[in-house]
């Protein structure tokens, strides 16, 4: 039998900003992921066909608790799942590895604003609202688990809902990884050839970038897949391997202002957006298709010269075509004699495989 993974972290910053970050949340999903003693509990007062309404400790919960009694015990499954056959919430500590009190009463400011219906619901979200911090109801109405933390509410998914989300997404990023790859080798034989194509550069960008937010959106469903999504994580790594780095350096080598900047507003664009490759010419400075100068970048870094060596041949030869078309003794200022020609049969063997 595989043990389930005790609850390790503390998931509740000292920061109170009643805005939950995307790396907060995700703490947040890792917490209650299935193969962890606190998802085992979770699904097991919702399969005992009772309700439960669960609040994490921070300095804020002790003035929104009332009545009920004090447990203080060692959190484990069992003890949780019987405690939640009462009418009134559980607390647990902050580090979520003991009961703190069972059957209290939450009494969150009646004016905060909530979207619920249901009472426990409502209690749930304005007291993640109140404490900036995280509450867990479980409906036995709803067959479902939602959690409260600061200003997001989230419905947990069930494992094998996920798991068919997530092969959707592999397939998807599969296809779309063999686009990137085709459209990186036609940009490759293009440069090579010194014959630049803007137009081919933003095709390889947008494939690039539709990748990065696929496998974003990925990462977060493997995170909630817990001990269910390690095989999926491992294929997910090698489907984007290097796809982030050729798409930085293929920006780099087009974008009329820096990578930095053009990296912000590329990455401001939605799917629908990252389809019209008019965003992303304005997010690399242009105005439209004209005629395009790579810096060479890019395919330099193929080389083995270090980064202020390729800066320096880029200043000093002043596009790509002239870089690796370039006499070894045009080299001599940048480059010793020994460097020079390894860099020569770099860019030879680079030219014969593209």
């Amino acid at each position: 039998m595989v043990e389930k993974k005790e609850v390790q972290i503390t998931i509740l910053p000292k920061n109170t900003n009643n805005k939950a970050t995307d790396e907060e949340f995700l703490n947040v999903l890792r917490v209650v992921a299935p193969g962890t003693n606190f998802r085992s509990a979770i699904d097991g007062a919702l399969k005992s066909g009772k309700g439960a309404l669960i609040v994490v400790e921070n300095d804020n919960t002790s003035e929104i608790i009332d009545g009920g009694f004090k447990v203080n015990c060692r959190f484990t499954p069992q003890r949780l799942i019987e405690l939640a056959k009462m009418d009134g919430a559980i607390v647990m500590s902050r580090d979520m590895k003991k009961i703190l009190h069972a059957n209290v009463l939450l009494t969150p400011n009646g004016k905060i604003e909530s979207q619920e219906t249901g009472t426990r619901h409502k209690a749930g979200e304005r007291t993640a609202k109140q404490t900036s911090g995280l509450v867990i109801a479980i409906s036995e109405r709803r067959n479902e688990t939602t959690l409260f933390y600061k200003n997001k509410r989230y419905i947990l998914k069930s494992t094998d809902h996920l798991l068919r989300k997530v092969s959707e997404n592999i397939q998807l990023l599969e296809k779309q990884r063999e686009l990137f790859d085709k459209n990186l080798e036609k940009l490759n034989h293009l440069e090579i050839r010194n014959n630049l194509s803007l137009n081919q550069a933003l095709a390889t960008i947008q494939k690039g970038r539709m990748i990065e937010k696929i496998s974003e959106e990925l990462k977060k469903q493997v995170i909630e897949l817990g001990s269910e999504g390690a095989l999926i994580k491992t294929r997910l790594k090698e489907i984007i391997h290097g796809v982030e780095k050729e798409t930085n350096l293929i920006i780099k080598d087009y974008t009329r202002v820096d990578l930095k900047k053009s990296r912000t507003l590329l990455e401001t664009l939605t799917y629908d957006e990252l389809t019209d490759e008019d965003n992303i010419l304005r997010a690399l400075a242009y105005e439209n298709a004209v005629s395009a100068n790579t810096r060479g970048w890019r395919i330099l870094s193929k080389t083995t010269l270090l980064e202020p060596e390729i800066a320096a041949i880029i200043k000093n030869m002043k596009s790509l075509g002239k870089a690796i078309n370039s006499n070894i003794k045009d080299f001599s200022e940048i480059l010793d004699k020994d460097k020079a020609q390894t860099f020569r049969e770099e860019i030879t063997r680079i030219k014969m495989n593209s």
